[in-house]
C-alpha cells in the first residue's frame, strides 16, 4: 500500500520562546488509555501500513501544498512536501468488546483528557466572545423566531481561520487504494511528553493563536478576539472546585487561558497554519461530484464504495441494494474480531428502508407467490435473494447466509444455464435485484386476519392560547384541503385511509362525523384518568363519503371554543384515547397531535417544569434527557403494540419538556415538529408546509424489521426512532421515507474473504391500502485480512451518522464529558492504527490520515460542538432534547448537512447557466463584505448579506434601492420576475425539496445582532460556546495520535 499522497510542511511545532514548559501531550500516558470501549486496553498494532501524510505546521499560503493551485497528478520526483499518504475515515471498530459507550470508566481512565467542549468541570476553551456578546446572543435566541432556542448550536462550532476549501486543488482523486494524506506537523516537534495537563499544548503556535489559551495554529477571528487582561467570558472560568482537586489528565488546562495568561504571548511572530492546507470537506464533495456526478452507478459488484450522498447520480439496482436504502461505515469488513478491535472502525449500516427513489430510477417490484408466500431458508429464515446458490440442476439451493441446503418448491423450479444460473434469473426480481417487495400471506398478519386500511386521527389542543393565536383556525382551514391528499396506492382512485377528529384541553371531545348526519355530534370524555372511546360508528370515516359533515365540523371548531378561558391541558390521555380508538377499530394508524404547552392538568402523564440549569455539567444532567415520569414509556410500548404512530406538532413559548413529551413520538417511529413562539404571520408557511409533507407521505404501518447476516458476524446495536422488545426485532408503529435505522455489527467468528459479509434487511409492514407486505434489501460487503482494505473503503458520512447516534443514546446513561472523551478517543485510535499499520514510515510530526477519512476530524469536531453535547445555560434544554430526537432518526444525507451546513456564495450566481455556485467552507474567513451567502443545514436557512453587497443584487433579490432598506423581518424572499430572484429561489426550493423539515429563512445583515446567531453555523471556526476551531481540533487529534503511537 505504498502510494503517493499529499504532504504539507508548516513550521508549527518548534519550541517557542515565551510558551515554555507545555507538554505536547494531550491525555495521559498511553498505558492508561482505554480506547473507545471501556475496559478494553487492547492496543495492539500490526505490521506497518501506508498512510496519508498531512503536516500540521504553520503553513503560510505561499506553500500552497493543498491549495487550489496544487499540481494535478502525482508530484514531481523530489517534491518534498508531498509524501505517500492514505486518509482514513472511521471510528474504532468495537470487536466483541463492551459497547462503545459503556458504564463509568475504571479509575485509571481519568487519564484520557480530550477536548471536552465547554464543560465546566475543567477550564473549557476560553470564550473568544466578550461576555456581552454571549449575553446578547442568549437574549437574541429567546426573542427570535428561528428556533428561538438557538437552533444552530448544533453546528455552531465556529472554527477559526478557514480558507476556501481546496485541500489538494482540483486534482482528480487518485485510485482509492493509493490515496493518503499527510500534514507535516513540523520537523522539530518533540515526541509528546507524558505531561497530561496540557490538552493539546501545542509547541510553538503563533503567539496570536495562544491568545485565549486554545491550542491552535491560527489566530482567532479578529471580530471575536479577547483582549489581553480581560476575563475570558461567561462560563469559561476554571470550575474545578465542583469536582475536587484536579486529576491528572482529567481536565483541560490551557496556558494563557485565564486572566493574566496573555503575558505568555511573547516570542517571535510565527506563520499561522493555512486552513487551505488542511483537508476540506467542500473539496472532497466537489471531487466526488466531478468524478461520479451524473453517471450511472450499477450495484453489480460486492463491496464497491458508492458515490457520496452529496453526489447526484442514477443508481441501477443490479443485485445489491441502492445506497439510497443502505450505506455502510466501511464496505470491507475485517476478517477477524482481533483485526476489528485493533482498527476500531465501527462496522455499521445505515438503513433507510422506505427511502424515496427519484422518477428516473426503477421503483421496487412487488413479487406475489400467492398462498405459498415468500420462499425462505428453512434454517435461518432468510428470504430468497441473489445470494442463494442453486445446485443439483436447480432442484435445491444453498443459503448464502447460513449455508443450509434447501429444496426448491415445485412451483418455483427452473433449469440452470451453462454457468449454473437459473434461466429465469433476470425475470425474477428476488433473484436479480438487491431490493424488492413480497406480498405477505395471512401467516404474517395479526391474528392471521388480513389488516384493515390504516386511519389518521387529528387531535387539536383548543386551550386559550391556541384559539387566541389563530392556530386552531389555521389548522382547521388547512385540513379541509389537505384531506384530499391523503396517501393512496398508484392504481387507486382515492385513499383508503379513514379519518377521525378529537379536540381537547382538560377534557377530550370526540366527534361523530358519519356521512348521513346533517351536523357533526360532539361527545365529551371528562374522566381523563380512565380514557375510553365514547363512540365507534361514525368516529373513523371515509373523507370522501363524509366530506360535507367534516367540512362543517372544521368550520365550527374555532367558533365552538372561541370564548374558552381554559389554559391547562392534558397530553398522555390524548394519546391513550387515539390508541384505544385504533385498537377498537382493529387497524393501525397515526395520530396528528397539535399541542402547545406543558401538560399540567391533573391526569396521567402530568408534567412539571424541571428545567434546572444547576444540573448542567453534573452527573444528574443525563436525567434531563430522560422522561420525567415512567408513564410515557409504558404508553409508548402500548402504542407500538397496537400499531399507533404519533406525529407531534409542538408550538411552545416556554419549556414543555420535549424529552418527556417527545418520547412516544420517538418510540413509535413518528415525527416531532417544533415551532418556538409561533406567530401566525411569520411561521404559518413553515408549519403548513411541514403538515402537507407529513400527511402526503406514504408510510408503512405496524412494521417489524429484522436484520440477518451471513455467518461470522451479527447485528448487536440498533439506533433510531424504534422500539425493541427483544434483541432482534425492530418494531415501528410506522416508518416513512425519512426514517433511518443505524445498525452496528460485531464479529462472532472469522469471516471469509471469498464469501464476504452479507446483510439482509426485511421489513414486514401494512401498506396505505391495507395490504401486508415484506420489503427486502440485500447488500454484500467484502472481507479482508488487510487493515488497509478496511480503511480505504470507509465512508465518513456514515461513520458520523453512527457516532452521533451512539453518542446521543449514551448521554441517557453517562456524563457528557465521558461521551465526548470516548468520541475523540475512538477517532484518535482509528487514525493511530492506520498510521501504525497502513502508512509508510514517516516523521512522528506528520499527521497521516486515510484518504477516505481525511475529513473525519472536521465532522467529528462539528458533532462535539453540537448543542446536544454542549452543556451551556444559554442553550435551552428543550432545544437540545429536540435536536437529539431528530438526529436519532436521520439518514446519512441528513446528518451530513446537519453537522456541516452548505454555504453558497450567492453573489457569484451564474445567471446564464443552471449551475449552482460551488459551496465554500463554513468559516468566517470565506465571507466577504461585498458578498451575499446562503446557508442551510436541514433545519434552518440563512441569507447573510455583506454591508457592501452590489446594488444590482439588492435590487434583484429584494426590490429595494439600498442595503439600509432591506427588511430582516421577512421569512420568505419576494417573488420577483428577474434572473437573480428566480435563480436563488429555485436553488432554495431544490435544497428544501431534499430535506424532511421545512426550513424557515432568516435574513441576516452583517454587523447586526442576528449575525451572532448565523455565526454559530460557521462550524470550522471556534464556537461561541467554547468549542475548538477545526485547526485547533486537528492539532489536538494529532497530539492524541502521537500519544497512542508512543
Amino acid at each position: 500500500m505504498s502510494q503517493q499522497g499529499y504532504v504539507a510542511t508548516p513550521p508549527y511545532s518548534q519550541s517557542q520562546p515565551g510558551i515554555g514548559g507545555f507538554s505536547t501531550g494531550f491525555g495521559p500516558p498511553t498505558s492508561s488509555l482505554l480506547y473507545g470501549h471501556y475496559g478494553d486496553p487492547n492496543s495492539s498494532y500490526s505490521a506497518p501500513q501506508t498512510g496519508s501524510t498531512f503536516c500540521l505546521a504553520g503553513m503560510s499560503k505561499s506553500t500552497v501544498p493543498f491549495g487550489s493551485s496544487a499540481p494535478v497528478g502525482p508530484p514531481p520526483p523530489g517534491a518534498h512536501q508531498f509524501s505517500q499518504t492514505n486518509l482514513q475515515n472511521g471510528p474504532n471498530t468495537p470487536g466483541q468488546q463492551p459497547h462503545r459507550f459503556q458504564g463509568p470508566p475504571p479509575p485509571n481512565c481519568t487519564g484520557s483528557s480530550y477536548p471536552s467542549y465547554s464543560h465546566q468541570s475543567q477550564p473549557a476553551y476560553p470564550n473568544t466572545a466578550s461576555s456581552s456578546s454571549t449575553t446578547q446572543l442568549a437574549n437574541q435566541l429567546n426573542t427570535m423566531q428561528i428556533n428561538n432556542y438557538g437552533p444552530g448550536a448544533t453546528q455552531s462550532s465556529c472554527m477559526s481561520s478557514g480558507h476556501p476549501a481546496s485541500f489538494q486543488g482540483p486534482q482528480p482523486p487518485p485510485p482509492l487504494a493509493q490515496q493518503q494524506m499527510a500534514l507535516p506537523l513540523g520537523s522539530q516537534i518533540p515526541p509528546p511528553a507524558n505531561n497530561v495537563n496540557g490538552l493539546c499544548a501545542q509547541p510553538s503556535l503563533p503567539p496570536m493563536a495562544r491568545q485565549d489559551g486554545i491550542p491552535g495554529s491560527g489566530p482567532p477571528n479578529a471580530n471575536l478576539q479577547q483582549l489581553p487582561g480581560q476575563p475570558p467570558g461567561p462560563g469559561y472560568h476554571p470550575q474545578q472546585a465542583n469536582y475536587g482537586p484536579q486529576m491528572a489528565g482529567a481536565q483541560l488546562s490551557y496556558p494563557g487561558a485565564f486572566p493574566g495568561g496573555p503575558a505568555q504571548l511573547s516570542g517571535p511572530q510565527q506563520k499561522k497554519l493555512d486552513p487551505d492546507s488542511i483537508p476540506s470537506p467542500i473539496q472532497v464533495i466537489e471531487n466526488d461530484k466531478t468524478s461520479r456526478g451524473g453517471q450511472i452507478y450499477a450495484t453489480n459488484t460486492r463491496g464497491q464504495v458508492p458515490p457520496l450522498v452529496t453526489t447526484d447520480c442514477i443508481i441501477q439496482d443490479q443485485g445489491h441494494a441502492s445506497p439510497r436504502y443502505i450505506r455502510c461505515t466501511t464496505y470491507c469488513f475485517p476478517c477477524s474480531s482481533d483485526m476489528a478491535k485493533q482498527a476500531r472502525v465501527p462496522l455499521a449500516a445505515v438503513i433507510k428502508p422506505f427511502a424515496i427513489v427519484p422518477a428516473n430510477e426503477t421503483p421496487l417490484y412487488l413479487v406475489n407467490h400467492g398462498d405459498t408466500g415468500p420462499i425462505r431458508c428453512n434454517r435461518c429464515k432468510a428470504y430468497m435473494c441473489p445470494f442463494m446458490q442453486f445446485i443439483e440442476g436447480g432442484r435445491r439451493y444453498q443459503c448464502g447466509f447460513c449455508n443450509c441446503v434447501n429444496d426448491v418448491p415445485p412451483f418455483f423450479f427452473q433449469h440452470l444455464d451453462h454457468i449454473g444460473r437459473r434461466v429465469d434469473h433476470y425475470e425474477r426480481p428476488e433473484l436479480s435485484l438487491g431490493s424488492y417487495e413480497y406480498v405477505a400471506t395471512l401467516d404474517y398478519c395479526r391474528n392471521n386476519k388480513p389488516p384493515k386500511p390504516p386511519a389518521y386521527i387529528f387531535m387539536i389542543d383548543v386551550s386559550y392560547r391556541n384559539i387566541n393565536s389563530g392556530l386552531v383556525k389555521l389548522i382547521c382551514d388547512e385540513l379541509k384541503t389537505l384531506l384530499d391528499k391523503l396517501p393512496r396506492e398508484e392504481q387507486e382512485e382515492s385513499s383508503a385511509i379513514k379519518v377521525g377528529f378529537v379536540t381537547y384541553n382538560k377534557v377530550l371531545h370526540f366527534f361523530n362525523v358519519k356521512s348521513n348526519l346533517a351536523q357533526p355530534q360532539m361527545m365529551v370524555v371528562s374522566d381523563v384518568g380512565e380514557v375510553f372511546v365514547p363512540l365507534l360508528d361514525g368516529f373513523l370515516v371515509n373523507f370522501q363519503e363524509s366530506r360535507s359533515v367534516i367540512n362543517n365540523l372544521l368550520d365550527q371548531i374555532p367558533e365552538m371554543f372561541a370564548d374558552t378561558n381554559e389554559s391547562e391541558t392534558v397530553f398522555a390521555p390524548v394519546i391513550q384515547a387515539g390508541m384505544e380508538a385504533l385498537k377498537t377499530a382493529e387497524c393501525a394508524g397515526k395520530l396528528f397531535i397539535f399541542h402547545s404547552s406543558l401538560p399540567t392538568a391533573e391526569a396521567p402523564g402530568k408534567l412539571r417544569n424541571r428545567d434546572d440549569k444547576k444540573l448542567l455539567n453534573t452527573d444528574k444532567e443525563k436525567t434531563l434527557f430522560q422522561p420525567q415520569v415512567n408513564f410515557y414509556e409504558t404508553l409508548a410500548r402500548d402504542c407500538v403494540a397496537n400499531g399507533c404512530c404519533v406525529d407531534l406538532f409542538l408550538f411552545p413559548n416556554q419549556y414543555v419538556d420535549v424529552a418527556s413529551m417527545g418520547l412516544v413520538t420517538m418510540y413509535t417511529g413518528g415525527t416531532l415538529y417544533k415551532y418556538n413562539n409561533f406567530q401566525l404571520n411569520s411561521d404559518s408557511p413553515q408549519f403548513l408546509s411541514d403538515l402537507r409533507k407529513d400527511i402526503e407521505k406514504k408510510p408503512g404501518f405496524d412494521a417489524i424489521m429484522r436484520v440477518r447476516t451471513s455467518t461470522g458476524f451479527r447485528a448487536t446495536d440498533f439506533f433510531g426512532d424504534i422500539y425493541m422488545n427483544n434483541t432482534t426485532d425492530v418494531e415501528m408503529a410506522a416508518v416513512d421515507c425519512d426514517k433511518a435505522v443505524t445498525v452496528e455489527f460485531k464479529h462472532d467468528d472469522k469471516l471469509n474473504e471469498d464469501s464476504g459479509a452479507l446483510i439482509q434487511c426485511a421489513v414486514l409492514y401494512t401498506s396505505v391500502s391495507g395490504q401486508r407486505r415484506l420489503r427486502i434489501h440485500n447488500i454484500g460487503l467484502n472481507c479482508s485480512s488487510q487493515l488497509a482494505d478496511v480503511y480505504k473503503t470507509c465512508e465518513t458520512d456514515a461513520l458520523i451518522n453512527l457516532f452521533a447516534k451512539s453518542a446521543f443514546k449514551a448521554i441517557l446513561s453517562q456524563p457528557l464529558k465521558t461521551v465526548r472523551e470516548i468520541l475523540v478517543n475512538q477517532m484518535a485510535h482509528m487514525l493511530a492504527c492506520y498510521r501504525k499499520n497502513c502508512a509508510n514510515p514517516s516523521a512522528v510530526s506528520q499527521l497521516i490520515l486515510p484518504d477516505a477519512m481525511k475529513v473525519l476530524p472536521v465532522y467529528m469536531n462539528c458533532l462535539l460542538k453540537s448543542c446536544v453535547l454542549v452543556s451551556r445555560p444559554e442553550i435551552p434544554m428543550d432545544e437540545r432534547a429536540y435536536h437529539r430526537q431528530l438526529v436519532m432518526s436521520m439518514g446519512v444525507a441528513d446528518t451530513q448537512l446537519f453537522f456541516y451546513p452548505q454555504l453558497l456564495p450567492i453573489h457569484s450566481l451564474d445567471l446564464k447557466s443552471d449551475a449552482v455556485p460551488a459551496a465554500v467552507r463554513c468559516s468566517e474567513e470565506r465571507l466577504s463584505e461585498a458578498g451575499a451567502f446562503f446557508l442551510a443545514n436541514g433545519l434552518n436557512m440563512f441569507l447573510w448579506l455583506g454591508v457592501n453587497m452590489a446594488p444590482e443584487l439588492i435590487q434583484g433579490l429584494f426590490n429595494v434601492p439600498s442595503f439600509a432598506h432591506i427588511s430582516t423581518e421577512a421569512t420568505l424572499l419576494p417573488d420577483l420576475d428577474n434572473p437573480y430572484s428566480k435563480k436563488l429561489r429555485s436553488i432554495m426550493e431544490h435544497i428544501q425539496s431534499q430535506k424532511p423539515y421545512t426550513m424557515k429563512l432568516m435574513i441576516v445583515k452583517q454587523r447586526e445582532q442576528p449575525d451572532m446567531l448565523f455565526r454559530q453555523f460557521l462550524v470550522e471556526d471556534k464556537s461561541i460556546y467554547g468549542g475548538a476551531s477545526y485547526v485547533e481540533f486537528l492539532c489536538c487529534v494529532h497530539r492524541e495520535i502521537c500519544q497512542l503511537l508512543n
